[in-house]
C-alpha cells in the first residue's frame, strides 16, 4: 500500500481528521467546529462546511510538514449513527438535517411496528427509521433522491454524487447484513426502496473525489473516497487491533463496550446487537451508567482528590446501579429502570468507591451477557474515554472483572477511520 489515509470524524461536537502514512502511522490532526446550531434539525449543509473547513486545515498542517495533498490517496468519513437528510439528484437537502438523539416519530413507528419483525433494531418513536420515514413524510415536492446518513452525505459532496452507504450507518435503519440488502418490507416503506442508498462494506472503495474537490483542494483525481463506519465503531478501530476477542470499554459520559466476534450476536431484547466489520461482527451496546452519574455528585477535581482515598482491593457493601435517571439500555432494556444510589455513606471517599464498585460490575455483566450467547472469551480489553484515566478505577474495574485492562494509545474516531480505509487498501492490494 502506499500514499496516505485520511480519516474525518463528524462528532457531536465538531470535526476532527486523521492522517496516517503508509505504515499506519499518526502523521497529523486537525479540528474543526460546526456552524453554531442548538436544535435537533439542523441544515444539513453545515455538516460538509464544517468537514471542508477540516480538511483545508488539515492539508495547510500536511503542508507545513512539506507534504502534499496530492500524496493523500484515500479518504474515508465516520458520522454520529442515525443522523441523516434527504437531498435531491445535485446533493441539495430537500429536507432539514434530522440528528440522532431527535425523538418522538410515533406515527413512523406505527408505520414500522405494523411490518418489521418483532423484536427489530428499527423499532420504536426512537428509531433511524422512524426518523427516515419522517423525513421521507415532511417531502412535499418529490424532488428527493437520496436518504443519506450524515456520513453519506459528507463522502457524497467529496465524490460529486449520492447514493451510497455502508453496513454500519445503515444497520439502524434497517439494513440487513446477512442478506447484504434493504429487506423487501422496508423498501415497500418507501414506494419500492429507490431514494435507499447501496450500502458497501465499511471501508469499502466508492468513487474517485470529484474533479471540482480535487481542483480546490489540491488532491490528485484518483484520490479514493471509500465508506466509513459509525463514530463509535471507528472510536473501537483507534484504539483496539482487528483481531477477534479485541474489546474496548469507553468510559465517558456513558459506558459503552464493543467486541469484535466471529459470530453475529442479536439480542434487543437486552440491547445487544451486531455490526459486521471485516470478517467478523462487532457486537456491543451502550448503558446509561457511566461518567455522568459521577459528575452529578462531584466535580473532577473532588473526584480525583477523592480517588487517592480509596483501597480499590477491598469490595464494597454498597448494591449500587448508577443512572443519572430512570432508563437504562444495555445490559437492562428497560426505559423505566430505576437507579439504585441508596443507602449513601456520610464519607464521600465511600460513596465514590461505592460508585467506582457499580458501575465496573454493570460492566462485568456487559461482558457476561454477550460471553453467555457465545462470544469467544475476551483475548484483550482496552478502555477509552474521560474515566480510562483514572488509575483507581482502572485497578477496581481489573479486581471485577477479573482480566487485565489496556489503556489506548489512540481513541480518536477519526484514526480509527483512517486505520479502517488503510486496512481495506492493503487487502486490495495484496
Amino acid at each position: 500500500m502506499t500514499g496516505l489515509s485520511l480519516g474525518l470524524d463528524l462528532g457531536t461536537s465538531g470535526i476532527r481528521s486523521a492522517v496516517l502514512d503508509a505504515d499506519g502511522a499518526l502523521l497529523s490532526t486537525a479540528r474543526a467546529a460546526y456552524p453554531a446550531n442548538s436544535s435537533s434539525r439542523i441544515d444539513a449543509e453545515d455538516w460538509w462546511r464544517g468537514a471542508r473547513t477540516c480538511l483545508e486545515v488539515q492539508i495547510a498542517a500536511l503542508a507545513e510538514m512539506g507534504i502534499a495533498p496530492s500524496e493523500i490517496r484515500r479518504i474515508g468519513v465516520d458520522g454520529t449513527s442515525g443522523s441523516m437528510v434527504l437531498t435531491d439528484a445535485a446533493l441539495a437537502p430537500v429536507s432539514q438535517g434530522l440528528l440522532y438523539n431527535s425523538a418522538g416519530f410515533e406515527a413512523a413507528a406505527q408505520q414500522i411496528a405494523a411490518v418489521a419483525p418483532d423484536p427489530h433494531i428499527t423499532r420504536g418513536a426512537n428509531s433511524a427509521l422512524a426518523r427516515a420515514l419522517a423525513l421521507r413524510a415532511e417531502e412535499r415536492d418529490g424532488r428527493a433522491r437520496h436518504l443519506l446518513h450524515q456520513a453519506d452525505f459528507v463522502a457524497a459532496k467529496l465524490m460529486g454524487q449520492g447514493g451510497y452507504s455502508d453496513h454500519n450507518n445503515a444497520l439502524k435503519t434497517g439494513f440487513d447484513p446477512d442478506l447484504g440488502a434493504w429487506p423487501d418490507w422496508l423498501c415497500n416503506l418507501f414506494d419500492g426502496g429507490a431514494i435507499l442508498p447501496e450500502a458497501l462494506s465499511a471501508g469499502a472503495p466508492a468513487a474517485p473525489v470529484s474533479p471540482d474537490i480535487a481542483r480546490s483542494l489540491g488532491l490528485s483525481p484518483e484520490t479514493m473516497v471509500h465508506m466509513g463506519t459509525t463514530d463509535s465503531i471507528a472510536a473501537f478501530l483507534a484504539s483496539a487491533p482487528l483481531e477477534i476477542g479485541a474489546a474496548v470499554t469507553s468510559l465517558g459520559t456513558t459506558l459503552a463496550v464493543k467486541m469484535l466476534s466471529e459470530r453475529r450476536i442479536d439480542a434487543p431484547e437486552i440491547g445487544l446487537y451486531s455490526h459486521r466489520l471485516g470478517a467478523g461482527w462487532l457486537v456491543g451496546g451502550a448503558s446509561n451508567s457511566g461518567g455522568g452519574v459521577l459528575r452529578q455528585f462531584f466535580s473532577q477535581a473532588e473526584i480525583e482528590a477523592l480517588s487517592a482515598q480509596i483501597d480499590p482491593t477491598v469490595e464494597t457493601d454498597l448494591d449500587y446501579y448508577p443512572l443519572p435517571k430512570p432508563g437504562e439500555r444495555f445490559p437492562i432494556n428497560d426505559p423505566a429502570f430505576p437507579p439504585r444510589l441508596a443507602p449513601r455513606p456520610h464519607n464521600d471517599a465511600d460513596f465514590l468507591h461505592g460508585l467506582f464498585d457499580g458501575i465496573a460490575r454493570i460492566e462485568a455483566r456487559c461482558y457476561d451477557e454477550i460471553g453467555s450467547r457465545g462470544a469467544p472469551p475476551v483475548a484483550a480489553l482496552y478502555t477509552a474515554g474521560g474515566g480510562a484515566k483514572n488509575t483507581t478505577w482502572t485497578a477496581i474495574r481489573t479486581r471485577i472483572l477479573q482480566m487485565p485492562i489496556k489503556t489506548a494509545d489512540h481513541t480518536e474516531a477519526c484514526v480509527g477511520t483512517a486505520r479502517l480505509i488503510a486496512a481495506y487498501a492493503e487487502r486490495e492490494h495484496r
